[in-house]
């Protein structure tokens, strides 16, 4: 990874977990991010070849007039034929970015090949063979391709279904094209995101992710967000009307919009210059190969396994030294140290995590959801809390309008009148709430003569003022309105406070007079306001303000003009709960996964939907109350809080960080909208839905395709089931190695030859990897399921050492009653000592995985899932039957004596006697088990 990303990174980290004494080097990472950035623009800073040709391309175009970047793309003003648009679609393929392509069955294989476990068993294969041990080097390389053909063929089935899963995801991007053989016309056209091509001109508003690279036509207003490139939760404004210079840093070009950003608010057109893998975005991904930090249970898998290399790197050697003074042969001591250390390695681990993942990806698919990221099914299963965005989620995104009041509680028809126009002549960010006004007006014969109405500019809604503003002016004398031609109307519609904010004087609408805005008026308004929330139903005001055309006022001076205004009264509006809301939430709360409700809507609607879904609302909080806590209270009210209304988009990202390093949750965030895409990507599981912005979608991990909050029930349930088998391979593996390993270091140090060859060594641990094949289809315990899983190091070794010992004192046993029984104790019985020794090794390592699995009694009170007993008695069958065979006698067995048989009854018997009693108290010392 290159020096500047690594600073990113560690920027990053800091700024999510920084407290007051780091703030410096915050600063510090800044300041070396920007002038390395700056130097690599200055000198070139070593880049490809590929990033050299982007580079200069981008900058060629940034620095073009507007006239002539047409004749670079090979486009026109009027924008692309269909015809042409198909030909370039045809010649450089789907638009789709490197890190969005789903891996090739190639891929998928060196993928799986190259796995550290995988390459230590071909280290290993390598010294046998070097030493002349070729049968023991293929049972090696087969293990290798066992492991890496189940792999293989799991992951590749997952990859398929997501890909068909991923061709119902909808990305429409609008673009002008241009139609006609002798008179072209341009047409405004949707079209997938897909099947845009260099030389599209595209029309974006808030919430689009841009689709390519893009040089901008035109703007007004342009925020843009840039963290998918920079990690960063900034913005940056962006100006069509400029030519930039080879200076400037590219990211911060104002006339250049990357692929992957996303607009916050404004809006323009763009000239796509650049797509598919061609991109900024891919061809920088392509070489930096952007990642997300490991979480616990990564890092706490990372730390197993170069634990298991330690033990290796130290017991090894013991056990080859130890062989040594017993046989007296180098040769053959390394060659069954070599064996050992193969035992020692978990080959199964990367299938069985893989497998569980991909087998929980699969079901995901089949309830409509596209998993984008497998690690996420495994977060479901770890997630305490889901906080949710309550429009869309809640409730049904199906909004009627009720009531258009003046300010006193009359209905009015004036207040309809301006909220009416406000919505019609709205052009960015349309959504819902304007459908239902507009649905209002024509279902009910109302003629406000629109027509007659011309727009004359706009400021679009933002997150910040939570309000949008319309300038619009008369344009015909029919429109009974003094002075029209003269006259101009700056309509406001929002957030009721917000409305009334900017107001000084209230309309009196039967006499026509506009007296100050009292604050008795303000109170009788916000009551009326509190009255209609408490009935479920969601508020805004509309405001007025009578200009002349001669005023002056410019679209870019918004303080001035959203002042001074008129208050003329609200509209209502109803969104109900959505039905299988408050199942789905009770659902979850059996599962242990508490909910909080974050959302931008008032306090008082928040509750009341809240309580229609069954979501406590005892500790409820505002955003602008949020901001006058200091840090410990911030946090402290986070924790009891499960109402959070009036936020901004910052402060649902804070509440979410709160939540995940202050009170050490695994957090999910399901969520729609623009406003939650910082949220979204602060979340350790982002959830959206197909309908959401495309920024939502881009970001989260999960994305479903139906908003049936019931799926969120199935994940967490998939989630457990993947973590718990994925937790049973981990902790049966360490106890079954660890056994294992006690156990042929005492054997060794006790007898004077092997008590296995390196051959059956080999031979016995490659059938007991192929038994836990199995696991991912194993079923967890009912109690499991109920609550969320954590990862926790501590308890891991304790657990590996306490069921290790007891293993290795039955193996014990065993040798004992060999050595004693039978005699087995010197060279010449020795065959006999492997083949009683194999056949107990191989049986006792397929059971644990029964003692391990449950809390309970195994057999009795819990029994495994038909794929684990199955292979159980398969492989349990094989380790009887082999030493009777020819392929025994080919590995060095003989057969057994009845009386051995019934003395490994007994002894298993009395392993799961004191095993049950070993693990009762380890979970009354520890309180869990798995």
């Amino acid at each position: 990874m290159s020096l500047p990303a690594t600073i990113a990174i560690h920027e990053k980290f800091l700024k999510r977990y920084h407290n007051p004494n780091e703030s410096n080097m915050v600063s510090m990472f800044g300041f070396l991010r920007k002038f390395i950035a700056k130097k690599k623009n200055d000198d070139g800073g070593g880049r490809s070849e590929a990033e050299e040709k982007m580079y200069s391309w981008i900058y060629t175009l940034a620095q073009a007039d507007k006239d002539l970047v047409f004749e670079y793309v090979r486009s026109t003003e009027r924008g692309l034929s269909f015809k042409e648009a198909e030909r370039r679609l045809r010649e450089g393929g789907p638009n789709i970015p490197l890190d969005l392509v789903f891996p090739s069955w190639w891929q998928l294989f060196w993928k799986a090949f190259l796995h550290p476990f995988n390459i230590i068993l071909i280290v290993m294969s390598t010294l046998s063979y070097i030493a002349q041990d070729f049968a023991n080097g293929s049972i090696m390389l087969t293990l290798v391709f066992v492991s890496v053909g189940v792999r293989l063929s799991q992951e590749y089935g997952s990859s398929r279904a997501a890909r068909q899963l991923s061709e119902l995801l909808n990305s429409p991007i609008k673009v002008q094209r241009c139609a006609g053989r002798v008179v072209q016309t341009e047409l405004i056209v949707q079209i997938d995101q897909r099947d845009i091509v260099p030389g599209d001109i595209i029309i974006f508003g808030p919430g689009d992710l841009f689709p390519g690279d893009i040089r901008l036509l035109t703007s007004k207003d342009l925020i843009v967000s840039q963290s998918s490139l920079t990690g960063e939760s900034g913005t940056i404004e962006k100006v069509a009307d400029t030519q930039e210079n080879r200076s400037t840093p590219l990211l911060d070009l104002k006339n250049i919009c990357l692929m992957g950003t996303s607009v916050v608010s404004g809006c323009g057109t763009g000239l796509v210059i650049s797509t598919g893998s061609n991109t900024y975005m891919s061809t920088i991904f392509s070489t930096l190969q952007k990642k997300k930090h490991l979480d616990v249970f990564e890092k706490g898998i990372r730390h197993v396994s170069y634990a298991l290399i330690g033990i290796m790197v130290v017991v090894v050697p013991v056990i080859i030294i130890s062989d040594y003074y017993s046989s007296y042969n180098w040769s053959e001591s390394v060659i069954f140290g070599i064996a050992v250390a193969v035992s020692l390695t978990p080959q199964m681990f990367p299938l069985i995590v893989n497998t569980s993942l991909a087998k929980g990806s699969i079901a995901m698919a089949r309830c409509s959801c596209i998993v984008k990221s497998l690690s996420a099914i495994r977060s479901m299963g770890e997630m305490s809390i889901l906080c949710i965005d309550k429009t869309g989620t809640l409730t049904m995104d199906r909004v009627i309008m009720v009531h258009h009041l003046d300010g006193w509680g009359f209905p009015n028809q004036r207040v309809l009148k301006f909220a009416f126009l406000n919505s019609f002549f709205q052009a960015e960010l349309k959504g819902p709430i304007d459908d239902a006004i507009l649905a209002y007006v024509y279902t009910r014969g109302y003629r406000f003569k629109s027509s007659m109405w011309k727009k004359v500019d706009e400021i679009p809604f933002d997150f910040t003022r939570r309000r949008m503003t319309v300038i619009a002016e008369t344009c015909s004398d029919s429109i009974d309105e003094e002075n029209f031609h003269d006259t101009r109307y700056i309509i406001t519609k929002g957030a009721l406070e917000e409305v009334l904010n900017i107001c000084n004087s209230i309309e009196i609408i039967d006499g026509g007079s506009t007296p100050p805005l009292t604050l008795e008026d303000r109170t009788r308004i916000l009551q009326m306001s509190t009255t209609l929330s408490n009935d479920g139903l969601r508020v805004l005001g509309v405001a007025i303000r009578k200009i002349t055309k001669k005023n002056g006022v410019t679209v870019t001076d918004k303080k001035r003009i959203e002042a001074d205004m008129v208050f003329l009264g609200l509209i209502s509006f109803f969104d109900p709960p959505k039905d299988s809301a408050k199942q789905a939430l009770w659902g979850l709360a059996e599962k242990g996964v508490n909910a909080k409700v974050l959302t931008g809507d008032s306090l008082t609607l928040a509750i009341k939907v809240c309580e229609e879904v069954g979501i406590k609302t005892t500790h409820v909080i505002t955003g602008p109350e949020l901001e006058l806590l200091d840090n410990y209270e911030f946090h402290e009210t986070i924790k009891r809080a499960t109402v959070l209304a009036r936020l901004s988009p910052l402060q649902k990202q804070q509440v979410v960080q709160s939540l995940q390093t202050q009170g050490n949750h695994v957090v999910g965030y399901l969520g729609d909208g623009i406003n939650d895409s910082l949220a979204l990507d602060a979340a350790d599981v982002g959830i959206s839905v197909d309908s959401g912005a495309s920024a939502a979608k881009d970001l989260a991990d999960i994305i479903l395709l139906k908003k049936d909050l019931n799926v969120l029930v199935s994940g967490v349930e998939l989630g457990r089931l993947t973590y718990g088998n994925i937790m049973k391979y981990i902790k049966m593996s360490l106890v079954a190695n660890v056994g294992s390993i006690i156990s042929l270091l005492a054997a060794t140090i006790i007898l004077k030859f092997e008590p296995l060859s390196p051959s059956q060594l080999l031979i016995q641990n490659f059938l007991y990897n192929l038994g836990q094949i199995a696991i991912p289809w194993d079923k967890m315990e009912e109690r499991y399921m109920k609550a969320p899983q954590h990862w926790s190091s501590k308890k891991l070794p304790v657990f590996m050492v306490w069921n290790g010992v007891v293993c290795s004192i039955f193996d014990m046993i065993t040798l004992f009653f060999l050595w004693f029984y039978y005699g087995a104790y010197t060279i010449s019985a020795s065959k006999f000592f492997h083949s009683a020794w194999f056949v107990e090794g191989l049986i006792m390592q397929s059971l644990i995985i029964h003692m391990i699995r449950t809390e309970k009694i195994p057999f009795v009170q819990g029994m495994a899932s038909s794929p684990i007993i199955l292979s159980t008695c398969l492989v349990s069958a094989l380790a009887i039957l082999i030493p009777f065979t020819a392929v025994g006698t080919a590995m060095g067995l003989t057969t057994l004596p009845l009386s051995y048989f019934g003395f490994l009854v007994v002894l298993f018997l009395g392993y799961f006697f004191f095993g049950q009693i070993a693990k009762r108290v380890y979970i009354m010392i520890f309180d869990q088990w798995l």
